[in-house]
């Protein structure tokens, strides 16, 4: 793959001056276009050989465009905040926003690649590169232009840029040691980095591989690759991403639907509950104490029924926790900010670090729930959003979170019983408003899509609890007692 990238280019300096005036206002022209449209962000991966340009590549590009809509990240080992969560964690995090421009220098690419330069196992890799496919497919389905830069140099080539280097008093910091070490170990770099881009190099995100020798060429060729990506993604039509006007809701083939099967009307004295409570709470505690807790993160997710009891729930299991280590984490209508991310940015980073609890009041599953049945998403996002939390939540399992999801599910009946009572009290006023009684009106739409969503995310590694809720006393002890046997079983895992 690296054949034609080997052969030296040159561009003399009268014919680069010719062209960069030209090419700069074509790119900045481009640049504000993207950005007035905020219809689509921009990702540049820069990668290659040390001594190849990469630094001066970045900065050329920050240089020609407009650097203020411009957000550069640059990634090294992870830290210590990094290695608590799943690896992919940090690079969601610097993610560009919708109309904007994201430079990574360096990526998750480097990662994969040292690995296995590192010693790491070709089926490693190859795991990894899956998860990385997997990313820049959800990042291409929701709009983001993902570009790919190799620049590359020949073992003398960056043997003699590395002595050229330090030769000049003022350029010598520019070599480390680790730059020779690299030096040292080119052909695994080459032969890692070839079988990453055979597997990576799609039609969503190819690879553009150059040859870095010559700063001139280097330059003139990611301006015209990168205006050429950008004059294409103006020109298309993102009419697919605006609101969907009918969102079809299609009934089971046998019309028997899970939550029908559900025994709402559970019993449970209010003595029962409190002596089960205390005893539940000091459980939880006591595990969330335990050594090998530490090793692991706790990911709640509650979903359900308006007043469903929800709250009340997550209220007793934050009365037995450490109120260091916990977060409620209440998810209403995505922000101007969110919406300009990817839809699951605003839930990576929330992911809670190793010792740590995020409880989410309402989660990722809005996307496949109120935002299908309202018909906020388009048909083709909410569908590949049941992929796309599945191999979330898997990242987070691998991870060592122990996640665990409940639906709180009531009757219509009681649900009318308790929005009347919210209206009538005071103090519960606030947890009652127009929506929840619109959303009333497509309770059988709701059904269904629970039902399907139940049915589509419910896997081995992190299932669904259902929970009867028309009695709250019942529900409340429901979850803390799944909540504690999920401890159990993922903290004894380890023996």
């Amino acid at each position: 793959m690296f054949e034609s990238a080997e052969i030296s280019h040159a561009i003399d300096k009268s014919t680069y001056k010719a062209e960069e005036a030209t090419l700069r206002e074509a790119l900045l022209d481009a640049q504000y276009e993207l950005m007035q449209r905020a219809d689509c962000p921009v990702l540049i991966l820069i990668h290659g050989m040390d001594g190849a340009g990469r630094g001066e590549t970045l900065n050329q590009i920050n240089e020609w465009l407009d650097p203020r809509l411009i957000h550069t990240a640059a990634f090294d080992k992870p830290n210590d905040d990094a290695r608590e969560r799943p690896w992919m964690w940090r690079y969601w995090r610097e993610l560009p926003q919708k109309g904007r421009i994201g430079m990574f220098f360096g990526s998750y690419y480097s990662d994969a690649m040292f690995q296995r330069v590192e010693g790491g196992s070709r089926d490693a890799l190859d795991r990894k590169l899956f998860e990385i496919l997997r990313l820049e497919r959800m990042l291409a389905n929701d709009g983001v232009l993902v570009l790919k830069f190799w620049l590359h140099l020949t073992r003398e080539a960056q043997k003699k840029r590395f002595k050229a280097l330090e030769k000049d008093p003022a350029t010598a910091w520019r070599v480390s040691e680790a730059d020779w070490q690299h030096l040292e170990q080119y052909d695994k770099i080459k032969k890692a980095a070839e079988h990453i881009m055979r597997l990576s190099n799609t039609a969503n995100s190819p690879w553009i591989v150059l040859n870095g020798e010559d700063a001139n060429y280097r330059s003139l060729t990611v301006g015209r690759a990168l205006l050429s990506a950008l004059k294409q993604r103006i020109s298309m039509d993102h009419s697919w991403q605006a609101r969907s006007d009918v969102a079809p809701i299609t009934p089971s083939v046998d019309n028997k639907l899970l939550l029908e099967s559900l025994v709402l009307d559970q019993t449970l004295s209010k003595n029962d509950y409190l002596t089960q409570l205390e005893a539940l709470q000091g459980r939880l505690n006591k595990l969330t104490r335990h050594p090998r807790f530490n090793e692991h993160s706790l990911v709640l997710v509650f979903e359900g029924n308006d007043a469903a009891g929800k709250g009340g729930a997550i209220r007793r299991i934050t009365q037995a926790l450490d109120a260091r280590r916990y977060r409620v984490v209440p998810i209403a209508a995505p922000s101007d900010e969110e919406r300009a991310q990817p839809w699951l940015w605003r839930f990576w980073r929330r992911v809670p670090g190793k010792g740590k609890v995020s409880i989410f009041d309402r989660s990722w599953y809005g996307r496949v729930l109120v935002e299908r049945v309202e018909g906020f998403a388009a048909t083709q996002d909410w569908m590949r959003a049941y992929y796309e939390i599945n191999d979330f939540e898997h990242q987070l399992h691998e991870n060592g979170a122990i996640v665990v999801k409940f639906w709180l599910a009531i009757s219509a009946e009681e649900q009318l019983k308790r929005f009347k009572a919210r209206e009538e009290t005071g103090f519960k006023r606030f947890k009652i408003t127009e929506e929840d009684w619109r959303n009333r009106d497509k309770w059988d739409d709701y059904k269904l899509a629970v039902c399907d969503m139940i049915d589509r995310t419910g896997t081995s590694a992190v299932p669904w609890t259902l929970v009867p809720a028309n009695n709250k006393y019942y529900a409340r002890i429901k979850v803390l007692t799944t909540l504690c046997e999920a401890l159990e079983a993922r903290l004894g895992d380890k023996g």
